[in-house]
């Protein structure tokens, strides 16, 4: 898949273990995340998710609370629901969760990823940025942090 955004370097570009992402098709910029080599599949906080069903399947409305610990700049959204993973999450339980594709944004380059959606309330960060949504864009320096600023 290629970037929507032309880039004058070849091959991937080097990013820290936190940047700011953002989500185009929903209009929220700068979310901190995590970038996650260990998760296959990012992840998304979805706060008071709401299901529901339409003529082209099923849909949840969610809310983005792009900041920790404020819902100031909170965002309803809306998503067809792609299909639902199994997700071992850090604690070691197995959750099923429902799975979006959405365009997501980082150092000028946007592209469609697959997104799980969960609770993430007590994490420190709202998102994860997992492997599949990197490979062939991005390499980790675990050293380095908002490599396109924070």
């Amino acid at each position: 898949m290629t970037s929507a955004v032309e880039r004058k370097t070849k091959g991937p570009r080097i990013i820290g273990w936190r940047e700011r992402v953002s989500l185009p098709d929903f209009g929220v910029l700068g979310i901190k995340a995590k970038i996650d080599t260990g998760a296959t599949v990012s992840a998304l906080h979805a706060f008071r998710p709401r299901y529901s069903q339409r003529s082209d399947g099923e849909w949840i409305s969610f809310e983005i609370h792009p900041r920790r610990r404020s819902n100031k700049d909170a965002v309803r959204v809306s998503a067809k629901v792609f299909t639902y993973r199994y997700v071992r999450s850090s604690n070691g339980s197995r959750e099923l969760r429902p799975v979006i594709k959405t365009s997501i944004s980082l150092g000028g380059e946007i592209w469609q990823t697959e997104i799980t959606l969960a609770n993430r309330y007590l994490m420190a960060y709202r998102m994860i940025l997992g492997r599949s949504a990197l490979r062939g864009r991005f390499i980790v320096d675990s050293g380095r942090s908002y490599q396109f600023g924070e």
